[in-house]
């Protein structure tokens, strides 16, 4: 069988609900991933992550023979258009890394044939495209490399591809060609870029992001260090104030993307990017912030503290690099019991809400997830910083 569209890393939060998107709009697509777990779960029509009508047009794209799960890499030479959903994490010293691009092109670079098209969607360094391209130039390929990142709200992902403007740029015509028209099955709205630009476009949209969450929390940070009431101030800077519309709530501000392509970006610049090195030095201290208050205000040691909240954003089930980790781990050594809950997270020793609010002498509201606004929590101070509850941080 021949694809239009192989998906490689397809199981994950940026690759499935393109492959899905695409193959309900009469896309061949096939999927490709190493997590064999994630690859059944799709196989059986059951979505491995928390996603807006995942599930629902996960099996339409099943049900109408557009979408199929491989258990084989031969079908990337079955496939005209190659999606590779591979970014450059940074290392534990903060530096990007080409290593995990390069580890899949050359566990799989013996399949790709010439004439094929390359789009590289995950978030990139600075110049990997152009890495890539001289990389299999290199080994006698002719594959058209393309770069269009994606720039989802997780969870949200299968609504936002069809709401949001799409980046394409490539090396080539043909390249530029292909990557368009596969785009705009999605939307008409496409913004055609050079490959550098848009890699840079990707850093800066979520750097940019990353500074407003700092630039709220630092100005929460204040507010609180002089007695201020911030929810107030925050309500009269930004009611009916369209110059201050988008000016975030505080809180903690993490996840697998914002902080990560800040630091990309800053490295790219020879660690000359200060705002971005601000932005984390703020968001990163929150946790130790929220501690050092409480430290003031009671005697943790004789306490039961609860946690509400593990994933690293509201209402999704990821955790990954999420501050409530921090958290935890100050807490742990100034309370004398901590307990933590996610109504989307199971890790061991997480406890049931119910449990955690029966038992907690104070409660700290760390992911703002929707199911926590009906919470009556009227025993015992509540420390929620994002106003999940309506009123006020108390810290």
């Amino acid at each position: 069988m021949q694809y239009d569209v192989c998906v490689i890393g397809g199981c994950g939060h940026v690759g499935l609900p393109l492959a899905i998107a695409l193959a309900n709009r009469q896309q061949r697509v096939v999927i490709l991933d190493v997590d064999q777990n994630a690859a059944a779960q799709v196989r059986s029509g059951r979505m491995p992550f928390v996603e807006m009508a995942g599930e629902e047009e996960l099996l339409v794209a099943l049900n109408s023979g557009n979408l199929r799960v491989a258990d084989s890499p031969e079908v990337i030479s079955k496939s005209e258009i190659l999606v590779l959903v591979v970014g450059t994490p940074i290392d534990k010293h903060l530096a990007p890394s080409f290593r995990a691009v390069e580890t899949v092109l050359e566990q799989y670079w013996t399949y790709f044939r010439s004439g094929q098209v390359l789009i590289l969607r995950s978030t990139l360094y600075p110049g990997t495209s152009e890495r890539v391209h001289r990389w299999l130039l290199e080994r006698h390929l002719e594959v058209h490399v393309a770069v269009c990142p994606e720039r989802i709200a997780q969870g949200y992902a299968l609504r936002e591809l069809a709401g949001l403007p799409q980046i394409v740029a490539a090396f080539s015509p043909e390249g530029l060609q292909a990557a368009c028209g596969l785009f705009g099955t999605l939307t008409d709205d496409l913004i055609i870029m050079e490959p550098l630009e848009a890699e840079l476009a990707k850093l800066f949209t979520n750097a940019w992001r990353y500074i407003k969450f700092a630039a709220a929390n630092q100005f929460f940070m204040i507010a609180r260090d002089f007695g201020a009431d911030f929810d107030r101030i925050y309500h009269a800077v930004t009611h009916n104030y369209p110059r201050a519309a988008d000016l975030p709530r505080p809180g903690f501000t993490a996840g697998p993307c914002l902080f990560k392509d800040t630091m990309q970006l800053s490295a790219f610049t020879n660690n000359n990017f200060f705002l971005g090195h601000a932005a984390m030095l703020i968001n990163e201290g929150m946790p130790h912030f929220v501690v050092s208050r409480l430290r003031r205000q009671y005697d943790l040691s004789k306490m039961t503290v609860g946690i509400l909240g593990i994933a690293f954003k509201a209402d999704v089930d990821d955790d990954r690099d999420s501050l409530s980790y921090k958290l935890k781990n100050l807490l742990e050594i100034e309370a004398r019991r901590l307990l933590w809950s996610d109504p989307f997270v199971q890790l061991p020793g997480v406890v049931s809400t119910e449990t955690l609010l029966n038992e907690s002498d104070l409660v700290v509201i760390a992911t703002p997830h929707s199911c926590y606004r009906s919470l009556k929590i009227v025993d015992k101070p509540v420390v929620d910083i994002w106003n999940v509850l309506g009123k006020g941080t108390n810290l």
